[in-house]
């Protein structure tokens, strides 16, 4: 019984130190995922507005250079 209780408390605490581990990469993900929305919406503003269609420069059936 005594080596059952022991496998048990080895258990618990792997798995106590996994979800701390699992608790710190989630934090890490939630800021970056902050950072990165902050990011998009600067990006976002820095954009003409106009749907993100073609603007004057780039007339829509422009051929690629490649052609």
């Amino acid at each position: 019984m005594n080596e059952s209780l022991r496998a048990l408390e080895e258990k618990i605490a792997y798995l106590e130190r996994h979800v701390t581990e699992q608790d710190k990469a989630m934090l890490e993900f939630s800021d970056q995922l902050t950072r990165l929305r902050r990011e998009l919406k600067g990006l976002r503003e820095r954009l003409p507005t106009g749907g993100g269609g073609p603007t004057d420069e780039e007339p829509a059936d422009e051929r690629p250079p490649h052609y």
